[in-house]
């Protein structure tokens, strides 16, 4: 078995799934992390696979088969130039969430207070905003312990410090210790249930339910605890901003401006959909 054959397989495997270019950049990742860079790929498509390279690129693809998502099978991701585990304890970091850390930064490179990411997950907001915003104290709360965890470990991996927190964002009681801060960020759950059948099926059954979805019945829970949180903790002049669901960005600017906050704004991401919610504290 050769390289090259190898790749004629994992394209034929998941062309149904995925289609050809992106079967072709799967398989690409893949064979990058058993050593074998795009030129090699080129040059030595007809070399000989050893045993264990057989039977690693043989698992890998079974589990592609199945619809897992490629960062798990690989245990990682790239978000924000920097590079994440992830595991099924996790969301897979989204280009649409590296967006909101670009605005973060491009607006408060300088700061030197308190930021709270709420929901953390594998943590890649908090820790890119730690890596980019090196005078800031940044703080990240999740539910999940097995979240927390990997999100730790993205904070070793990258060099900087994150305080991490274990409680639940609806908790006032828990949430009060978090005060002073002058940046609230958040990427809470918001799908509604009711859009589970438009949803790939490498998403819905692999990726954590808890940090997807919501009712349909209340569907800004997570974001009335932000507000609630942050109108009572960010300082005088303080910023909140988070990642929306599409169809809920009037509704969900609009639950901010009951909180008190000022200068709410609803800002679309690179295919034109609702995606930040962003406002001010008096």
């Amino acid at each position: 078995m050769t390289i090259d054959s190898v790749k004629i397989e994992f394209r034929r495997e998941l062309a149904t799934l995925y289609g050809p270019k992106e079967s072709l950049s799967i398989f690409e990742m893949i064979a990058e992390d058993a050593g074998f860079s795009r030129n090699s790929l080129l040059l030595e498509g007809n070399q000989e696979l050893t045993d264990s390279q057989k039977t690693y690129f043989e698992r890998c693809l079974n589990r592609l088969k199945s619809a897992e998502p490629v960062q798990y099978v690989r245990g990682k991701a790239e978000f924000y130039g920097l590079q994440f585990a992830v595991n099924q304890s996790v969301l897979i970091p989204r280009q649409e969430t590296e967006e909101l850390v670009d605005l973060i930064i491009r607006e408060n490179r300088d700061c030197r207070g308190r930021i709270v990411d709420i929901g953390t997950g594998s943590g890649c907001i908090a820790v890119s905003l730690a890596k980019n915003i090196p005078l800031a104290q940044v703080c990240a709360v999740d539910i999940s312990e097995q979240a927390l965890n990997v999100a730790c470990e993205n904070a070793r991996k990258n060099g900087v410090d994150v305080d991490f927190f274990l409680g639940d964002m609806q908790d006032e009681s828990f949430m009060r210790q978090l005060n002073d801060c002058e940046i609230v960020v958040s990427n809470p759950p918001y799908v509604c249930l009711s859009e589970k059948p438009q949803m790939r099926p490498n998403v819905l059954d692999f990726e954590p339910h808890l940090a997807l979805f919501v009712t349909d019945e209340n569907p800004l829970q997570f974001y009335e605890s932000i507000a609630q949180f942050a109108s009572k903790n960010l300082v005088e002049g303080g910023k909140f901003y988070c990642e929306i669901n599409e169809t809920l960005g009037v509704e969900t600017k609009r639950l901010f401006e009951q909180f008190g906050f000022t200068q709410c704004e609803i800002i679309k991401d690179l295919f034109g959909k609702d995606r930040i919610v962003r406002g001010k504290k008096k």
